[in-house]
């Protein structure tokens, strides 16, 4: 078969048994490759109700078809789990030879169970599983620990590990390799809770394409475009270029979303970083893009992004550019997602400031405050004990209606766009399954477009936001990277010729369609099995009852009535019932009716 192996490696780090799982090819073409395949393997392989850090609780590491070949930003990979942060799922995606060496091993997928007697790293070289000690890689970076494991094991090893925050569980702790992380939802929380450091990959087992001359010529096509004005941004700046025109537009979240504009930053030009402290830009594996932007900073060079810089920087209105980048540095040694950092942190500064919480020290503004804040996180130490849960269990514990202005949907944080400014992306924050969502809901594009003066109805944001959905699913099943798609004229068009030149299946266009439509549903599915209903479907109240200034003087509002008439909308859309729940008739069109009786 071409370009899968048609099977996953299921590995209990307990007994440290291990067994080939076969994949049948209807559900390869159902479903494509990593989030939409890893979706279907963690629904099969995790029972309901199961707490997210049991041993019996599974954590996936899922490739996809393209990976491998020579088509650029292929080298990604996918991790899921049911979130201990939401108890939803999460599904997180990496970039780099960990993908590449990954699927060279010889499966579609590597699922990990149990918990080990001892601290482990799991190695598996071409189909072949062994445990081997990591007491002398805790208290590690995940950098550090990756680098001291392959000085033991040899040449050729990709790794993913965690650090000090996964290992104390911290719940949105991340996994990381080569300074890239799968870093939402707590994963390193998961990895930690079986008692595993690390996972090491190396292969020799290729997987042919059913076209490799075609493929060839097609991966030169998007390789070239791939250098045009489409990604030019990326190139050039890189994501941080994002907070000076968010700035201006009023659309940053700053101060745990109390204003939507930093006004340091008027007279501040964050990318005088640029020119102080950049280092080089970096390119993932497999990729000719080049978005990687690497800093020096206190602690090493460090990647910046827009989302770390908001989250640490406007979110906890810290105004040196260098000290956020230092603050980024620490998340990334401890092994913190920085959103959900970031996004605690203002949380708690918030609750200082009006009463609640009595730690007169973390202030908004003060980046010591936040360095400390971190520590204790990582470490779960005095109030990191409790800010180590996320804002959403944090407010539960201080109570006081704090639960109003913590910045999170379903547990997970809100990433950095403030939906009074942006309602399309309001909507796609407060419907995607996996909670806070800027990755697998690109709503924010509706309201950025020059044509967003044409959603006038609710249906209008509601298509616009479920259209967004739909391609997020398809490229994280695929996996590409989101960057690149501006380069495609016809994305559902273009992917059924990247996909049937490697798989040599004949697909066409609605079936790729469908395919997207069955991801995000199975995803849906399983939180509907874990408890879901539709009132996780909202934002937080502070959004509805306190109206955002403008930097022009005007003044933005965000109607909670308005937005559950979106929702409903969305729902119809998506031909769920009005309580967001799918029907067996839905079910039956995307082939996914054996699984209602699970579900209802």
């Amino acid at each position: 078969m071409f370009g899968f192996h048609q099977k996953y490696l299921k590995i209990d780090v307990e007994s440290g048994s291990f067994q080939e799982v076969p994949i049948s090819t209807e559900i390869l073409r159902k479903f494509i490759g990593g989030v939409g395949l890893g979706a279907w393997i963690l629904f099969k392989e995790s029972k309901q109700g199961s707490d997210s850090l049991s041993p019996g609780a599974p954590l996936i590491f899922c490739f996809s078809p393209l990976v491998g070949t020579p088509l650029t930003t292929s080298a990604k990979f996918a991790v899921l789990a049911k979130s201990p942060l939401t108890n939803r799922i999460s599904d997180a995606l990496s970039s780099s030879h960990f993908a590449i060496e990954g699927k060279k091993t010889g499966f579609d997928a590597i699922v990990i169970t149990g918990r080990s007697k001892t601290k482990k790293v799991v190695v598996i070289e071409d189909g072949k599983v062994t445990l081997q000690d990591a007491e002398d890689l805790q208290g590690l970076s995940a950098i550090a620990a990756s680098e001291k494991l392959k000085e033991k094991l040899g040449v050729g090893y990709q790794i993913a590990s965690i650090g000090i925050a996964g290992e104390n569980q911290v719940l949105f702790a991340n996994l990381s390799h080569e300074r890239r992380h799968a870093g939402r939802g707590g994963l390193g929380a998961v990895l930690g809770s079986k008692n595993i450091k690390a996972i090491a990959v190396k292969g020799s087992l290729r997987i042919p394409v059913a076209a490799p001359a075609k493929l060839v010529e097609k991966a030169r096509e998007l390789s070239a475009k791939s250098f045009g004005p489409a990604t030019a941004k990326y190139r050039e700046l890189g994501t941080v270029s994002n907070l000076l025109v968010f700035n201006r537009l009023s659309v940053l979240p700053t101060r745990n979303f109390q204003e939507g504009h930093f006004k340091p930053i008027v007279s501040q030009n964050f990318q005088d970083v640029e020119t102080a402290s950049k280092v080089t830009r970096h390119s993932c594996a497999a990729c000719t893009i080049g978005c990687e932007h690497i800093y020096q900073g206190k602690q090493g060079k460090v990647r910046i992004e827009y989302e770390s810089m908001f989250a640490l920087g406007s979110l906890c209105g810290i105004e040196n550019p260098d000290e956020v980048a230092e603050i980024v540095g620490l998340c990334d040694d401890f092994g913190l997602d920085t959103i959900s950092t970031g996004g605690t942190i203002a949380f708690a500064m918030e609750c200082v400031e009006k009463g609640l919480l009595d730690e007169p020290w973390l202030r908004f503004g003060d980046g010591e405050a936040v360095k400390k804040a971190v520590t204790l996180i990582a470490g779960r130490k005095g109030i990191g004990e409790i800010l180590s849960l996320g804002s959403r269990q944090a407010a539960q514990l201080i109570g006081q209606g704090s639960i109003a202005f913590a910045p999170q949907v379903k547990g997970l944080e809100i990433p950095g766009y403030e939906p009074r400014g942006l309602q399309t992306m309001a909507l796609g924050l407060a419907v995607a399954s996996r909670g806070a969502d800027h990755n697998r809901s690109g709503a924010y594009e509706a309201d950025f477009s020059p044509d967003s003066g044409r959603l006038i109805d609710d249906a209008d944001f509601a298509r616009s936001a479920a259209d967004s959905e739909n391609r997020s699913a398809l490229i994280d099943s695929l996996i590409l990277c989101k960057f690149l798609r501006g380069i495609f004229t016809d994305f559902f068009a273009e992917s059924t010729e990247l996909l049937s030149l490697v798989t040599g299946w004949e697909f066409n266009e609605g079936e790729l369609k469908t395919a997207a439509e069955r991801v995000v549903a199975i995803k849906k599915l399983f939180n509907i099995r874990e408890g879901w209903d539709c009132s996780e479907d909202t934002l937080p109240e502070r959004f509805f009852t306190q109206a955002l200034e403008t930097l022009s003087g005007g003044v933005r509002t965000l109607s909670k009535l308005t937005l559950q008439n979106r929702i409903k909308a969305y729902y119809e859309i998506r031909n769920w019932d009005e309580d967001g729940k799918i029907g067996a008739q839905e079910l039956k069109r995307l082939g996914l009716d054996d699984l209602f009786e699970v579900v209802t």
